[in-house]
């Protein structure tokens, strides 16, 4: 296969070479001063097909490079996986992984701030050059639609698969490639693998044609900054992020920033190059970095033959996603998904001033009381080995009466660990355990309206990225009306956080908690209406962002 030459978007070209099980991508235009971009990068592109038997013959076939049979705790008669070299494009069969990077000499190029966002300049220049192949055939044959005519056959969406493989194995670089909006995965849930060196769950992430052109090419290209003494020009003259404020002369009229020289001449064709500047914009950037990445374009699956967004991965077991200080309470309050792990997790805890670690306290906070206040510090070994397992936790909870009452896990250790299991395997849905001073207090879920049990109660007209709160607080010394509406004022504010495409935030208590609902109504929830569970009959209460101003402090 002879060498091709691919143009970005911001005019800098490759040239793309076959190498060995794969391609090279190398610059073509280093000598141009304004595409500075590393010298390439190399990826691994094969085609991979699943069998029920895999033939001697086939086996020698100098094109095929690997096979992997079932594992002994697998089905076996689970089909055989061969991997081909890449010869063609196919509907979801192709994968590929960036196997090694070539860096400019230290001379020229100071080395990237951020490797990850370097790594999603390699992967989306790769898929620019593989999505401008010739499409394949969309349509599947399946065993329902082998007497179907190809025409009328079942089509699906052109996607090719990441692997973690090579540059992709580093410990966060497929987490961080996802909330970039680079990559998707269907596999939307925590997980119960509680090794986070290795996490699982990326196996099938992907890239589907549909996403990528919706995607703009400035969140993801950049250039290098040059080192001093250099031959390259210090500024980067393709737009990746907020430009800065801009200042006046001396006869008040405003300073030309350095971007505002640089022509775009070479970029655009010369037609419309001639007198052309570029002013700056919302991706311009002095630091050669893309800065700026709004929610991925959707893409949807079916749950339970409901349609709705491919969603994002949730955080990990143990992970902290929310923390936020309460001067009322002069407390920290922080959420973070449990873990099935036997050992209590090693997240921030909390403690009063002068405590060992000596860190000062909040100044807002300090100013208003003479009371011990509350800082974030790292936890003792003393403090690590008296503090229960999230499990054990769980278990204490669900076998209180009164909670009991209104989740019914009660039971041995052995419920409550298939009860999380099963949370933590949710793909609409994941745990969350709230934390007061680094002490956890209650356990809760947040999930996805439209494919929860209660969305199909609903019916038609729910929005796509409504969420959805589940709640118990375990421990009695947090129990109160001044604490709920702080830790569900929060949880409303994540909800806001985590999406900006979120709308309303609901839940579901039953008709008879006219305390819990009440609570409710005093945060801004208003009752919806009622819908029939086959346990209950529930309040559908409901929060809306554009009545919501701001989370109890």
């Amino acid at each position: 296969m002879p060498s091709t030459v691919i143009h970005l978007p911001n005019g800098q070209t490759y040239t793309v070479t076959p190498v060995f099980g794969g391609y090279s991508f190398k610059s073509a235009n280093l000598d141009v001063h304004h595409s500075a971009m590393p010298p390439g990068w190399t990826v691994q592109l094969q085609t991979e097909d699943e069998v029920d038997e895999i033939n001697e013959t086939e086996r020698r076939k100098s094109r095929i490079s690997v096979i992997r049979e079932p594992s002994d705790d697998q089905d076996p008669n689970q089909k055989r996986t061969i991997s081909h070299r890449f010869a063609r494009t196919t509907v979801q069969s192709d994968t590929v992984f960036i196997s090694s990077i070539s860096m400019p000499a230290n001379s020229d190029f100071k080395g990237p701030t951020s490797p990850t966002r370097h790594i999603a300049l390699m992967l989306w220049a790769t898929l620019w050059w593989y999505f401008h192949k010739e499409a394949p055939n969309m349509s599947i044959l399946t065993e329902d639609s082998a007497l179907t005519p190809e025409a009328g056959r079942p089509k699906v969406d052109w996607r090719i698969k990441i692997k973690r493989e090579g540059i992709f194995k580093g410990k966060n670089v497929m987490q961080k490639l996802e909330r970039m909006g680079l990559i998707a995965s269907e596999d939307s849930c925590v997980g119960t693998d509680t090794d986070i060196r290795l996490p699982g769950g990326w196996g099938e992430a992907f890239v589907s044609q549909r996403a990528f052109w919706q995607i703009d090419p400035r969140l993801f290209l950049f250039t290098l900054a040059p080192s001093a003494h250099s031959p390259y020009p210090a500024q980067s003259p393709h737009p990746s992020r907020p430009s800065s404020p801009e200042r006046g002369t001396a006869d008040g009229r405003p300073a030309a920033r350095p971007v505002d020289n640089i022509t775009t001449t070479g970029i655009l064709p010369d037609g419309l190059s001639a007198g052309i500047s570029s002013p700056g914009g919302p991706f311009q950037s002095a630091s050669h970095l893309p800065t700026y990445y709004p929610p991925p374009p959707p893409q949807y699956t079916f749950t339970n033959h409901i349609r709705h967004p491919i969603r994002p991965r949730p955080p990990r077991q143990g992970e902290t996603f929310y923390t936020r200080y309460i001067p009322s309470l002069e407390s920290w309050l922080s959420f973070r998904v449990p873990s099935l792990s036997p050992r209590p997790v090693p997240h921030v805890s909390f403690a009063t001033n002068g405590n060992s670690m000596g860190l000062p306290a909040p100044a807002a906070a300090a100013s208003t009381s003479d009371r011990p206040i509350s800082v974030a510090t790292l936890p003792t070994l003393s403090s690590f080995n008296e503090r229960s397992s999230d499990l054990d936790l769980l278990h204490k909870w669900m076998n209180d009466p009164r909670v009991n009452r209104a989740w019914g896990e009660a039971g041995p250790k052995e419920r409550q660990k298939k009860f999380l299991e099963d949370c933590l395997s949710s793909r609409h849905s994941f745990p969350a355990f709230g934390c007061w001073d680094g002490k956890p207090f209650g356990y809760f879920e947040v999930y996805w309206v439209k494919e929860d049990k209660l969305g199909r109660l609903l019916g038609g007209g729910l929005d796509n990225h409504c969420r959805g709160l589940h709640v118990l607080v375990g421990e009695n010394e947090f129990r109160g009306p001044h604490r709920v509406k702080v830790w569900l004022s929060s949880l409303v504010h994540y909800a806001w956080l985590a999406d900006s495409r979120t709308e309303q935030v609901m839940l579901e208590p039953r008709v008879d908690n006219t305390k819990f609902i009440n609570y409710l109504k005093e945060a801004g929830f208003y009752k919806q209406g009622e819908v029939s569970f086959p346990h209950k009959q529930s309040a559908v209460m409901k929060l809306d962002r554009e009545s919501w101003i701001a989370p109890s402090i």
